[in-house]
Formats: structure tokens, C-alpha cells, sequence
């Protein structure tokens, strides 16, 4: 059990590629990228997915596991010195414009895999502490009120029609963009206003968590924007947009197609492993703690990523996410290869 500790906390390397990054120049800037958008979607092409699921007995025993949640909670520093790293170094360290271009989309790649995607995982779960941390996570990327729509609103209208989080058949991941960031963010602002509401509290009283996370994130634009100067500031949100951008980008693929059958006047059925794009690539899986098993994330939140399970009946994507989601980038080709496999699905 002790490997699978090993394989979970391989990630954290792309920290320390990312830090080399940092204070390099030339061709070291841009290894993390090669690693995320090269290597990685190369070698899922020639490996097999596992389909391998742990007992009942190893389950409980990895459930229970705290090194698991150490894994994550590390993440939370790391990020923060990656991203006092970065700002540093673009602030005084490093002249060359190309060099800059690498370095923000390094701390994007960051903000997107690490600060929004980790920050998924414990904004599921119940403790305030992990809460907490995940909303710090959320915060390099300025999309906290993710916290919010995601928990609250994307889980319980997960391929329908009502949720802006789920890509439509034809729709291009460009046009998704727009909708899901849009109306994502306002689905936060209704969700968030209908808890104050009940609260007996004012919209504008500061227990609106929306209000809130407004607040917070302009004061960390403000700190970064006073010691590092506009065009530090500049490139800090940059590289937040490229993390929302890589999320969207996520949500795209997970339900592209998929729907959830109506049983009444806005009811729908249960959200099941079919309503899901899964992928049992192993370097991606293992990359994104698990977020690409998604079948078995929707069927049942609450899981832990390290015990998420293959489903037989769960739809396949035909490789790992970074692949899919460069593929995603090419409409054209993301239609003719996924549109025929939402027609099987539904014709079945």
C-alpha cells in the first residue's frame, strides 16, 4: 500500500520543476509544460488504462489512511511558495519577455492542477479546516466562488440542461467557455444569496459567502499589486485566468453529451456513473489525484479520491484528460472523435 502512497505523491515533483522553472531561463522554463502538454498525453497513447479496483478490505484500510489527506494539505504551501516564487522572480529576476510568456503559463499550469483541482478535493469535504484550505487553494486562481457552484449547484444539476458546467453535443469547449464562466458565476451568486436569505441576513450582510470571497480575492490582487507593481499583477492574473481556463476546460470533457433522463416538470434521474466521462489512464490519473475516474466522483461525491473506483458501465474516454483536453482545443476533431461515441450511448 505503501506504493500507492509513492504514485499519489509523485505529483509534488511538478512543484520542484516548476521552482527550477522559476529561476531559470531559456529552455529550463519550459520543461514543466513539455512534461503536462507532451509527455504525458504521449505516453497515455501507448499505455493501457487499469481498470483495477482495491478490495473491500483495501478500501477501507486507504480510506483511513491520513497520509492521503498530509498529501493534499501539503499542496497548500507548496502553492503559495511557487506563487511568491513566481512573482519574485518575473518582479525582479527575469528580464527576457519569452522567458516571462513560460513562466506565467507555468504558475497557470499550477493554479489549474494544483490550486483549483486540489482545492476540488477538499472543498468536498465536510471538516472546515479542509474547507478552509481549499478555499486558499482557490484562491491563486481567483475562482473561489467555485467552492460554491461546484458543491452546491454543478453536483445536483450534473448533465442536465440546467447546469452551465455540462457541455452540450456540438457545442465547441471555445463556446463553453463563455457559458460555464458566465453563468457559472452567477449560479455562485444566486446559490450564495438563497443561503443568506435563509439566514435572515441581508445580500449585502458579510455572512453572504459570495460577498465574501469578492472581498478577499480584491484584497489579494491589491497585497500583490503593492509589493510587486502593475505588471507583476498583470502576469499573476494571467496565469489565474489560464487555471480557470484549464478547469473549464476539465469540465468540457467530464459530461460532454451526456444527459441525465427528465422523470418530471424539472426532476431528473440520479446522478450514475454513465452521466460521466471516465478515463483509467494512470499518469493522468495519478497527475490529477484521481479526478479523471469522475464516473464513480459524481455517483458518489464523498469519496475520497484515493479510493474513486472503476465502473464497467461508465462511458471511456480513448485516452488520459491532457490529452482529451488538447484534443478539446480542435473542434473539428473533438467532434469527430467523441460525437459518434455520445450516439452509441444514447442509442443503447
Amino acid at each position: 500500500m505503501r506504493l500507492r502512497v509513492f504514485k499519489y505523491s509523485s505529483p509534488l515533483l511538478l512543484y520542484t520543476a516548476a521552482l527550477l522553472s522559476f529561476f531559470a531561463s531559456g529552455f529550463l522554463v519550459w520543461i514543466p509544460l513539455l512534461y503536462a502538454w507532451l509527455l504525458i498525453p504521449a505516453l497515455e497513447l501507448l499505455l493501457k488504462p487499469d481498470e483495477h479496483n482495491l478490495s473491500a478490505a483495501e478500501e477501507e484500510l486507504t480510506k483511513n489512511d491520513r497520509i492521503y489527506d498530509w498529501l493534499l494539505y501539503m499542496i497548500v504551501p507548496l502553492q503559495y511558495l511557487s506563487l511568491a516564487c513566481f512573482l519574485y522572480n518575473v518582479t525582479y529576476a527575469t528580464p527576457d519577455t519569452i522567458d516571462i510568456i513560460g513562466k506565467t503559463m507555468v504558475m497557470g499550469l499550477l493554479c489549474g492542477t494544483f490550486g483549483i483541482n486540489v482545492g476540488h478535493e477538499l472543498g468536498h469535504r465536510v471538516d472546515k479546516m479542509e474547507q478552509g484550505l481549499a478555499k486558499a487553494l482557490l484562491l491563486t486562481s481567483l475562482y473561489m466562488h467555485f467552492f460554491i457552484e461546484h458543491n452546491k449547484g454543478h453536483h445536483k444539476r450534473v448533465a442536465t440542461p440546467d447546469d452551465p458546467s455540462s457541455a452540450r453535443l456540438g457545442e465547441t469547449v471555445y463556446g463553453f467557455y463563455f457559458r460555464s464562466i458566465v453563468f457559472g458565476y452567477l449560479s455562485a451568486w444566486e446559490i450564495a444569496a438563497k443561503d443568506v436569505k435563509k439566514k435572515g441576513k441581508s445580500l449585502f450582510s458579510l455572512q453572504n459567502e459570495m460577498l465574501q470571497f469578492q472581498l478577499i480575492q480584491l484584497g489579494f490582487v491589491v497585497i500583490i499589486y503593492v509589493a510587486f507593481g502593475g505588471w507583476t499583477l498583470l502576469y499573476f492574473i494571467l496565469a489565474a485566468i489560464q487555471g480557470m481556463l484549464l478547469l473549464e476546460t476539465v469540465n468540457y470533457i467530464e459530461h460532454y453529451g451526456l444527459q441525465r433522463k427528465e422523470i418530471g416538470m424539472g426532476k431528473y434521474e440520479r446522478a450514475m456513473p454513465v452521466h460521466s466521462w471516465n478515463s483509467n489512464h494512470v499518469i493522468g490519473r495519478v497527475t490529477l489525484f484521481e479526478l479523471s475516474r469522475h464516473s464513480d466522483h459524481h455517483y458518489l461525491a464523498s469519496r475520497k479520491y484515493q479510493i474513486l473506483r472503476h465502473h464497467d458501465n461508465s462511458p471511456q474516454m480513448p485516452t488520459g484528460y491532457p490529452g482529451m483536453m488538447i484534443l478539446s482545443l480542435v473542434p473539428p476533431a473533438w467532434f469527430y472523435v467523441m460525437n459518434k461515441r455520445v450516439r452509441q450511448l444514447q442509442s443503447v
